[in-house]
């Protein structure tokens, strides 16, 4: 993983999962286990499933039988997926998705949602995807478009770098650093993959506590150690700056928002 933006740990997965997830990632989580579930695979792998927003939407959709392995870098995270399951639903392992502890052809799909832009080898990563994909497996995956199609983003960025405008925390930039697609699209055709599709998904979210989002956006994700890094700043201070920016951006509770993604889909 890149450093300190990909550390997940303390009280961030808490934060994450509570009140990150319904806003971002539950309706991208569920598109994407209904088009994994489509080809009914039997033996399921997902790499950076952290508190296992996507894993729930898989068990409730995948054919009876199948079997799902969730890994991800940060324990921690897993430890919060763990707990929304009963024992034996599904096989969580901590794991580097650019070296993956398995043995190969063993899944006949790989899925990843909004975690290759953490990879820091990001064409190893598809290397390892196909690595364990059966003969004709898929692998499913997805990242978020730019900041200009997903502006709470750029309102994260904007208004954190108001309080440390000589040197502003830099992880808002990272989870839309893969928002071109042919890159992307090669490391999948230099790996090996066949029969690449890739769909662009927009959504139109409600928002019905933008202060609520707020603290996700600061408390949920490694922005919290880069702010406490930099000192001088009560973080609840940039919450409410961020709440203030959300509500003049989007309009006051409930406010409406656009996001957009990209998924990608490929064939061993």
């Amino acid at each position: 993983m890149s450093g300190d933006a990909a550390s997940f740990v303390g009280n961030i997965p808490g934060h994450y999962d509570r009140e990150l997830g319904p806003m971002i990632f539950v309706d991208y989580a569920a598109d994407m286990a209904r088009r994994v579930a489509a080809f009914e695979p039997m033996r399921v792998l997902e790499t950076a499933a952290g508190t296992g927003i996507v894993t729930r939407w898989l068990r409730d959709l995948l054919p009876r039988g199948s079997h799902i392995t969730a890994t991800d870098f940060n324990p921690p995270m897993l430890e919060v997926a763990h707990a929304r399951f009963e024992p034996g639903e599904v096989e969580f392992q901590p794991a580097d998705a650019t070296a993956l502890p398995f043995r190969d052809s063993a899944f006949d799909a790989v899925v990843c949602q909004f975690g290759l832009m953490f990879f820091p080898d990001k064409p190893i990563s598809c290397h390892e995807a196909r690595r364990v994909l059966a003969p004709g497996g898929r692998y499913v995956f997805s990242v978020w478009d730019a900041h200009r199609h997903n502006p709470f983003g750029r309102i994260a960025y904007e208004t954190v770098a108001t309080f440390f405008p000589t040197d502003p925390p830099q992880f808002y930039q990272l989870p839309f650093s893969c928002h071109h697609i042919d890159p992307i699209k090669q490391w999948l055709i230099d790996a090996g993959f066949s029969d690449i599709r890739i769909a662009v998904v927009r959504l139109e979210k409600q928002i019905p506590d933008a202060a609520a989002f707020a603290r996700g956006i600061v408390y949920g994700n490694p922005l919290i150690d880069q702010i406490r890094a930099r000192g001088g700043v009560d973080p609840d201070r940039v919450v409410n700056a961020v709440t203030a920016a959300l509500h003049l951006e989007f309009g006051a509770d409930p406010g409406r928002m656009s996001l957009q993604a990209i998924v990608f889909e490929a064939r061993r």
